[in-house]
C-alpha cells in the first residue's frame, strides 16, 4: 500500500512509520521537516499536499495542535487553536482525501485519552479529541468506495510525560501506541476508536 502519515516527525507519527517498517511505501508528510509539508490548519495546504503525493491508500494522520491549561484561563484563540488545527484539520484530510484515497483504502485519525479520561486542564483538549471520536464513528456510516475510517485514542507517552517531567508510569510506550494505527491500517474495522493504552 502507498501511505501519508501526517505528522511522521513527530513522536507518534515517527514510531508509525517505523512500525509500518518496509511493508508499505510511506509517504511523510509534516508542517516543517520531511520533503512533504503540510499545515493541517489551512485548506489550500492540504490540498495542495494531496495535489503533490497523487492517489494513496490510506491516510494515517499522527498531528494536530491544541491547548493544555486552566478553563478559567482559557481564551478563544486557545479553543480556536486546537478547533481549527486538531480537529477541523483532521477532518478536513477526511474531507479533501476522499478523492485521492484509492477504493477500500483507510482513514485513521488521532483523538486522545483525554476525550474519556479529562484532568484539570484538559476542557480545550477534551473537546476536540471527544468530537473527532464522534465524527469517526459518524462519518464510517457515509464513506465511499469501501473506504475506512477509524480514530486512535493514544495514552499519555512516556516520552513526552518525561519531556514534561510528569511521572512516566502512567504512559505508554511509543511502540505500542504505533501498534494501534498499523492496526487499524491492516485491519478491516469502521468507525472504530482504538485505545491505545498498554
Amino acid at each position: 500500500m502507498k501511505i501519508i502519515v501526517v505528522g511522521a516527525t513527530g513522536t507518534i507519527g515517527g514510531a508509525v512509520v517505523k512500525a509500518i517498517g518496509d511493508r508499505h511505501e510511506v509517504i511523510a508528510a509534516s508542517f516543517s521537516k520531511s520533503r512533504i509539508r503540510v499545515d493541517i490548519s489551512d485548506r489550500a495546504s492540504i490540498a495542495k499536499m494531496f495535489d503533490a503525493t497523487g492517489r494513496v491508500d490510506a491516510v494515517i494522520s499522527a498531528a494536530g495542535l491544541a491547548k493544555f491549561g486552566p478553563l478559567a484561563s482559557l481564551t478563544d484563540a486557545d479553543f480556536a487553536l486546537g478547533l481549527n488545527n486538531k480537529l477541523m484539520g483532521q477532518v478536513n484530510l477526511v474531507r479533501l482525501g476522499l478523492g485521492s484515497v484509492n477504493d477500500n483504502g483507510s482513514f485513521t485519525l488521532t483523538s486522545g485519552i483525554l476525550s474519556r479520561k479529562p484532568m484539570k486542564g484538559s476542557a480545550a483538549i477534551s473537546l476536540v479529541t471527544a468530537a473527532l471520536e464522534g465524527f469517526g464513528r459518524a462519518a464510517a456510516l457515509e464513506m465511499p468506495r469501501g473506504i475506512r475510517i477509524n480514530i486512535v485514542s493514544p495514552n499519555w507517552v512516556v516520552d513526552t510525560l518525561k519531556a514534561l517531567n510528569m511521572d512516566p508510569s502512567m504512559g505508554t510506550p511509543v511502540e505500542v501506541v504505533a501498534r494501534a494505527y498499523v492496526r487499524a491500517l491492516e485491519g478491516s474495522m469502521n468507525g472504530t476508536v482504538l485505545d491505545a493504552i498498554k
